[in-house]
């Protein structure tokens, strides 16, 4: 168990950290914003969609997990009216379900502004009706993206009528697997399941015992791997994890783990996606904007979220105050 002072200390380091990232994250806006082509057939959605719903999805956890006057609190809360400003107030939302009625990333990316209470109840509508149909239902997905639709749709209060959600052990997570099959594309299908069963880790008392029972187990050896190797982008997903499963098992983070992520970070603290990037620090975010920006923002917003987690664990761990003889202490 860390010691009282140096639990402070990381909890010091984590929120600079966390600041820091989310700081870069602000700087960057102008790359985050949607072009002309957010509406076309042919837009590049990874370049577009997918930057500004991962920004909003970690700011709104962000948002709540701290309060309103954290500092982090007001940065998060700025990040996110930027993002819903850029959705025009959630209108391009129901163009793009008008344009692609069967594509679930606008359910998706709104569902994470929705969970911060930003609403737009005319794409709700127009969602839900598409979601009772069978061309909705039917459209083939691995079960790890099915979940997290799933999910999205729980957020934006749709029911599907006469099919039941996938079972988990349809999951690589879910089906405990042997822990030596673990690679990288099993390692981020893994953090994706944890996100969207305690809602990004709003509710870690949501994740089956047997999951946390398996992951003490075998988390902290594929962390210390994955770091190992310089993968910074999975190793702050896998360090986003831990800290929501610490919440359940009382059991804290190396320092050493954190320490390992941080120093990759760059002179912003930004973090590249892994080792191969480390160049690009080197080179400095103005050799090649936009090659800089798609090679770090995921990773330095999973460092964000990684340490807004670790940071807001409760101050009680499991057996804490409690009388010899087992009683606990009163309240």
């Amino acid at each position: 168990m860390t010691a009282p002072a140096d639990a402070h200390r990381t909890a010091g380091t984590l929120r600079t950290a966390a600041g820091d990232a989310l700081a870069w994250a602000d700087s960057r806006r102008a790359d985050f914003a949607l072009g002309e082509d957010a509406l076309a057939a042919d837009g590049e959605v990874d370049r577009s969609w997918k930057p500004l719903g991962e920004l909003a999805q970690v700011c709104a956890t962000v948002t709540r997990l701290t309060g309103p006057a954290d500092p982090l609190h007001a940065r998060a809360r700025g990040l996110l009216d930027f993002a819903w400003q850029e959705t025009r107030e959630g209108e391009l939302f129901l163009r793009l379900q008008r344009l692609e009625p069967f594509a679930t990333y606008p359910l998706e990316v709104y569902a994470a502004l929705a969970s911060a209470g930003l609403r737009h109840p005319a794409f709700e509508q127009a969602a839900a009706v598409v979601a009772r149909t069978r061309g909705w239902r039917l459209t083939e997905q691995d079960p790890t993206r099915r979940l997290g639709v799933l999910r999205a749709e729980e957020r934006c209060g749709i029911h599907r009528f006469g099919q039941a959600p996938p079972e988990l052990p349809q999951t690589w997570l879910g089906g405990l697997p042997e822990p030596w099959t673990f690679g990288r594309d099993a390692g981020y299908a893994l953090t994706h399941v944890v996100f969207h069963l305690s809602d990004w880790g709003r509710d870690a008392s949501a994740l089956p015992p047997d999951l946390v029972a398996y992951l003490g187990d075998w988390l902290p050896p594929w962390l210390d791997t994955c770091l190992e190797a310089g993968l910074w982008d999975l190793g702050g997903e896998l360090l986003a994890v831990a800290a929501i499963v610490a919440r359940t098992t009382g059991e804290d983070i190396p320092g050493s783990d954190w320490g390992r992520l941080l120093e990759a970070r760059g002179p912003s603290g930004e973090v590249p996606l892994d080792d191969r990037d480390l160049d690009d620090i080197a080179a400095g975010p103005g050799s090649d904007g936009d090659r800089y920006f798609l090679h770090h923002y995921h990773s330095t917003l999973m460092a964000a979220f990684a340490a807004v987690l670790a940071g807001a664990r409760p101050a009680e761990r499991p057996g804490a105050g409690r009388r010899p003889g087992g009683q606990g202490a009163p309240a």
